[in-house]
């Protein structure tokens, strides 16, 4: 595992295949308990934005290794009255061994990992969301053996976590099909960074038609139709994304075995129904579990040393 000693994650794509795929093997090891590595480490979470799986796995999982963890709320840190991140990042990497930074823009966590001697994680930016994707692929993994061949369909919102499966799928050798209503769609940068990745291993399809999107595949995926920051747009885009709402109608197209997934929190009777979220198709409760193991898995792995 020393391939990450030290290393930060800032997107998806900051990880090659192998890698990937030993992170969700040691994410299944760690559930197990057939790995029980320890460490004596001090993880930081400075989040400015709100969280509930994040900041919970993240904790559980330090405690769980044996380590610690800081809640640097912005709030009651000199972060909060504008110190400048530059000298944030300089002075934490003093105190901490990592640095997880839930966030809205991209290029702030990137400071961070500029001027930080120690790994900055990306628990979450308005641009990608990996750890959330970590868990994703851990479950799939999970429920189907293998994750090369099999389709997942993202409908909603072109948002962070549309983008990390985006690059995290092309990784696995997943096809990913993502059904937005026009003008939602993905970052065309993302998407041709993650057709790059693909490598004629699967495929990356984007659409405006869900059907069409949905046909055939084995995971269903969805989140809310506004994203933290977008909240008082969210009535105006209900009309606009009503026909991309995972239903039982819609799930009529996907594979008979095809599962349905949702990142959490959900607005049930909007982007998804209470029947299928409640149904025998979610895994969602699972997927929101794996969050610690895979949240655990990167951590030892970036604190190899000690594993």
């Amino acid at each position: 595992m020393e391939q990450l000693q030290g290393r930060d994650l800032l997107s998806i794509a900051d990880l090659n295949a192998q890698e990937l795929g030993m992170l969700l093997k040691v994410s299944q090891q760690l559930k197990s308990g057939e790995l029980k590595p320890r460490c004596d480490k001090t993880l930081g979470l400075l989040f400015t934005k709100a969280s509930t799986r994040t900041r919970v796995s993240f904790t559980v999982a330090m405690y769980q290794l044996g380590g610690n963890v800081i809640d640097l709320n912005p709030n009651v840190t000199q972060v909060g009255r504008g110190e400048p991140l530059e000298d944030t990042a300089r002075v934490l990497s003093r105190y901490l061994d990592a640095l997880a930074i839930r966030t809205f823009a991209q290029k702030d966590i990137e400071t961070f990992a500029e001027f930080a001697e120690i790994p900055v994680i990306n628990a979450l930016t308005d641009l990608e969301h990996p750890c959330q994707i970590l868990a994703d692929l851990m479950t799939i993994q999970e429920c189907f053996g293998s994750l090369g061949g099999l389709t997942i369909t993202y409908l909603g919102d072109g948002n962070n976590v549309a983008h990390s499966l985006l690059l995290g799928g092309a990784l696995a050798g997943v096809n990913v099909h993502v059904a937005t209503p026009p003008n939602y769609q993905p970052d065309p940068q993302i998407v041709d960074q993650a057709k790059s990745l693909a490598q004629n291993k699967s495929q990356i399809l984007i659409t405006n038609d869900a059907i069409a999107a949905v046909e055939g595949a084995q995971v269903i995926y969805t989140d809310v139709w506004a994203s933290m920051g977008q909240e008082d747009l969210a009535d105006s885009r209900v009309p606009i994304f009503q026909p991309y709402q995972v239903n039982d109608s819609l799930i009529e197209h996907a594979d008979k075995e095809a599962i349905v997934l949702h990142c959490l929190p959900a607005h049930r009777g909007e982007e998804i129904t209470n029947e299928v979220i409640e149904g025998q198709r979610s895994r969602v409760w699972q997927q929101a579990e794996n969050r610690m193991h895979a949240q655990k898995a990167l951590l030892v792995s970036l604190f190899a040393e000690n594993s």
